[in-house]
């Protein structure tokens, strides 16, 4: 059995909740938070501060900051876009900062409102300002492994763009999935070459199950060496820029996964499925995860 610890990063509260039709109130969004906190969750990504007409579910990004338990073992995660986005978290009492550098150009315009060029020359200001600011700054290049408008994407495309982000000095480097298309050697292929230019940057995935290959994929990735993996309990979201990219792998099956294979996670399942099936209360229906059906390792008492 390995010992191998990976971090899960939940992003339930931020990618889950962005792409579901219901928008929840600010304070359930808080219990949400908290009963993952209680579950052993320590990296979540809570909000995104990006303009309210775009994101609805997220017009209240500093009012529920604001009501989050500040602990020292704790850290939250806001995403933005832009400069205007920053301005707005360095209001907050937020503790890091992420940013979005799409692969493709055309899905970087719909999805940000410029070129992938001129985010990457955003994010390079961003991380500046927001670590003079003491804040931690990463940075994801999404729809790495292939565009709803473009199609394929190439490694060398990956590859390039990794190497000009992290000119930057991210806290991490993350590489993500954002409409479900990967399979598990495609992974194994761009992680290994991108680990080849990022030096001893930790690398973050975030995988959506859109196709059903996003637990194989998180796999690929744990065999590659990743150190965090995004996840969403319940299985909740998916991206509102990409058509039909729904379904972020569920933090509960991931964490099946992972503690049957020995690696340590410091999260209860358990807890995690209590929540998801709060989580189902709260939005008035069932959640794609599996583990809240079918529960945990069966204990042999069955009648």
């Amino acid at each position: 059995m390995s010992k191998r610890q990976i971090t899960i990063v939940e992003v339930g509260p931020r990618d889950g909740l962005q792409s579901e039709p219901e928008i929840l109130p600010t304070n359930s969004k808080v219990t949400f938070i908290e009963r993952a906190i209680d579950a052993g969750i320590r990296r979540l990504e809570v909000a995104s501060f990006v303009h309210p007409k775009l994101v609805p579910q997220m017009a209240d990004a500093e009012a529920l900051v604001e009501k989050l338990p500040q602990r020292d073992d704790v850290s939250y995660i806001g995403l933005i876009m832009n400069e205007r986005g920053l301005d707005r978290a360095l209001t907050t009492k937020i503790h890091e900062i992420g940013m979005v550098v799409v692969a493709s150009d055309t899905y970087n315009r719909k999805n940000q409102g410029v070129g992938t060029d001129e985010s990457v020359a955003v994010w390079r200001s961003i991380s500046a300002r927001a670590k003079a600011e003491g804040l931690c700054a990463n940075v994801m290049i999404s729809s790495a492994f292939g565009c709803p408008y473009e199609g394929e994407v190439k490694v060398e495309r990956v590859v390039e763009l990794a190497k000009q982000v992290v000119d930057a000095g991210p806290a991490e480097l993350g590489i993500a999935d954002s409409i479900g298309v990967a399979v598990p050697d495609q992974v194994a292929e761009l992680l290994g070459r991108v680990k080849d230019v990022i030096g001893e940057i930790p690398l973050r995935c975030h995988f959506h199950n859109t196709r059903n290959t996003g637990l194989a994929n998180a796999q690929a990735a744990v065999v590659a060496g990743v150190t965090y993996l995004d996840a969403s309990i319940g299985g909740i979201g998916g991206c509102p820029f990409a058509p039909a990219a729904t379904g972020n792998i569920p933090t509960d099956d991931l964490l099946y996964m992972l503690d049957r294979s020995g690696i340590k996670t410091g999260v209860s399942l358990e807890k995690i499925i209590e929540v998801s099936r709060w989580l189902e209360k709260e939005l008035g229906r069932g959640v794609p995860a599996l583990l809240p059906k079918a529960g945990g390792f069966p204990t042999g008492q069955a009648a």
